[in-house]
């Protein structure tokens, strides 16, 4: 028989070769500099609490003041979720201004939090860091080859666009993105919230270890915002092959924003090929 005095030895050497495997089993060298692969949003977001604060807001709940010029355009959005009594919300899309329920896209920075699946995957090429959204399926191209973005006073020279003209350079072990000449026409959100075409947006992404990427993006707007609005740091995890066989990672979202969209934006085709 046993005696009970050396249980807690035999039990310690039975626990620790369990522990070190488990120890040896998770890789913990990575490139601080190297992104690729697919992400998933996993914290950081702000959702519906009790007294009906909003989700889906890209920087938070800690809105700078709106200037005059920002916050008459904030008051002819119609959206179907608010937190605002100003800006009442409709339960019928078919209400709302939303421009999304018009079939137009999103638009950066509300395709990064307004909505589900917030997945993206990074691949590094030569000059360029390319971020491909899993919502719209949409391509971001972060230049890295020195270029700047144009002031704000030749900004029409490359014209808008719903995800913007962004650049990109490492500071340390961050990767700085700045995106500017972003459609106006876009909401930053869900709620209605503006910006306008002279809007930047600064992306500071962070590879904390090997299975976690940090997001923080701040929102300089002086056309709208009385101050920089500054979001909540996001947490993004790597995504394993298997889950995303079953999630179906490729194409899952774009297929769906096609079937909603294309009847309305079809043009017949006449048999010659012609339109």
């Amino acid at each position: 028989m046993l005696n009970q005095r050396m249980l807690p030895l035999l039990m310690l050497l039975c626990i620790q070769p369990l522990s070190g495997l488990a120890q040896n089993s998770t890789t913990t060298d990575f490139d601080p500099h190297d992104f690729s692969g697919i992400w998933y949003q996993y914290g950081g977001q702000v959702r519906f609490r009790p007294g009906g604060i909003p989700i889906g807001v890209p920087f938070g709940l800690d809105r700078p003041s709106l200037t005059p010029e920002g916050e008459a355009k904030y008051l002819t959005h119609i959206p179907t979720r608010s937190a605002d009594p100003r800006v009442p919300a409709v339960d019928d899309p078919a209400l709302s201004n939303d421009p999304t329920f018009a079939c137009n896209p999103l638009g950066f920075p509300r395709v990064m939090e307004d909505t589900s699946p917030r997945t993206f995957e990074f691949i590094h090429i030569d000059g360029r860091v390319l971020q491909l959204l899993q919502q719209e399926r949409t391509l971001r191209e972060f230049w890295m080859d020195g270029r700047e973005i144009p002031p704000p006073e030749n900004m029409d020279n490359i014209g808008p666009s719903w995800y913007g003209h962004s650049v990109a350079k490492w500071e340390g072990d961050e990767l700085i993105v700045d995106t500017a000449g972003m459609d106006n026409r876009a909401w930053l959100d869900h709620n209605g919230n503006v910006k306008s075409f002279e809007a930047r947006v600064q992306e500071r992404y962070r590879r904390i270890d090997a299975d976690t990427i940090e997001l923080q993006m701040t929102l300089y707007d002086p056309i709208s915002y009385t101050a920089p609005w500054t979001s909540v740091t996001k947490i993004f995890r790597r995504e394993s092959s298997e889950r995303l066989t079953f999630f179906g990672w490729y194409g899952m979202f774009s297929g769906v924003a096609d079937l909603m969209c294309a009847p309305l934006n079809a043009v017949e085709l006449r048999r010659d090929g012609a339109y």
